[in-house]
């Protein structure tokens, strides 16, 4: 990828027909500062990929804790996973905001695990691991700050730099926002539907609220929110929910998994520099159920309880993701249905990692079922046909 220099000065259609799907799921953004209204759709979807492709190994993580076990890691990860899904819905009001679409039920914008770190001048392997000190250290490298985050085109920033961070990939992001909203002016940047938007009375107990996105503040606002809760704001250690939203003071993603990983609480006057100085968390590392990383449905033996309970949850996930576009795509009252989806992929994965695994040599080795999250086309037409005509009216909650 090679980094350019600003927006080029050719005018934009007014009204700039979006990027196809096939397009949107798959392809990554250039290293560059988004130019036109479509390559900015582009990043935009590239940034839903990238905040879901967290979710599924963070849930991996939550769910190998037996019940009742390691509960402050437990609520630790599951308030991160909230987050995430809070980011993926502000990542969905910009580009809708914007008059893009958001695109998320689909077998191609599932990536498959083990998968690498998109968007990254490093290829960091990213895989569904067990609770453990193997999967917090992946979590803390996504998670990482980086605090010379220049965007592409910076004197600071390398022609082969490439991405060096999530909070370089979003800054160039809000580059391009300012550029395209300066160049084609506030209400013709953002003249996407507002009954798209989701909003606060949609979406709630997220560790910081969903806003709507109607103009070049609000975008601003919904970008920082997403960085500032991973990584931190303005070099420490917590996140801005409690200014912003009037909500406690939490330490960021980043330092929340360092917790875990340290057995330390950060105290109030602690820095990224100084680690955890606060008081010991209880962490039992060996109350976990082992899988294999590498895991598919496949693996397990056809007609099994195993393989039907591993292929179920799939199925159940995609019905999740479906529900989140539609959500996202016909408006927020039908987020209400995602409730019970969530209630019941929680149920079947209690119900599927304390399986030993089906085969002898894994089993031998201590390792159980998992879920596999290998999402097809037939699991989304399923999932469409179970939602058919079922979507609620009540809002999400976490």
């Amino acid at each position: 990828m090679t980094a350019t220099g600003p927006l080029s000065g050719q005018s934009e259609p007014a009204r700039h027909t979006d990027i196809s799907a096939d397009l949107a799921v798959v392809e990554e953004p250039p290293f560059r500062v988004p130019r036109d209204r479509a390559e900015l759709h582009l990043f935009l979807q590239a940034a839903l990929t990238l905040e879901h492709l967290t979710i599924p190994p963070y849930l991996t993580a939550m769910y190998t804790l037996p019940p009742g076990t390691n509960r402050p890691a437990h609520f630790a990860v599951r308030a991160v996973v909230l987050e995430e899904m809070l980011h993926m819905t502000l990542v969905a009001n910009l580009l809708n905001a914007t008059g893009g679409t958001p695109l998320v039920a689909n077998s191609r914008f599932v990536t498959g695990y083990p998968a690498r770190l998109p968007f990254s001048r490093d290829q960091v392997p990213i895989a569904l691991r067990h609770f453990g000190t193997k999967a917090l250290d992946t979590f803390l490298y996504i998670e990482r700050p980086e605090y010379v985050a220049e965007p592409p085109g910076h004197p600071s920033v390398a022609d082969d730099d490439g991405w060096t961070s999530i909070g370089q990939f979003y800054n160039t992001i809000r580059e391009g926002v300012i550029r395209l909203s300066r160049r084609l002016g506030e209400a013709e940047l953002f003249h996407g539907d507002p009954a798209r938007q989701v909003g606060p009375k949609d979406f709630y107990n997220s560790g910081g609220e969903v806003f709507a996105v109607t103009d070049l503040a609000s975008a601003l606002k919904a970008l920082r929110v997403i960085t500032e809760q991973g990584e931190g704001a303005a070099g420490g250690i917590h996140d801005t929910d409690d200014r912003l939203f009037g909500e406690v003071r939490e330490v960021a993603h980043y330092f929340r998994f360092n917790e875990i990983r340290q057995e330390r609480s950060y105290g109030p006057h602690d820095t990224p520099r100084s680690g955890p100085t606060g008081p010991a968390m209880d962490v039992a590392w060996q109350h976990t159920y082992p899988i294999d990383p590498e895991a598919k449905v496949a693996h397990y033996p056809p007609g099994s309880a195993v393989r039907r309970a591993a292929d179920h949850f799939n199925e159940v996930y995609a019905r999740l993701l479906v529900v989140l576009e539609r959500g996202y795509t016909e408006g927020p009252a039908v987020l209400g249905a995602a409730v019970p989806v969530m209630l019941e992929l929680r149920d079947l994965a209690e119900a599927l990692y304390r399986n030993p695994h089906p085969d002898p040599a894994k089993r031998a080795l201590g390792l159980h079922a998992s879920a596999t999250y290998e999402l097809t086309d037939r699991h989304f037409a399923l999932a469409r046909d179970r939602l058919s005509g079922a979507f609620g009216a009540t809002a999400l909650p976490g």
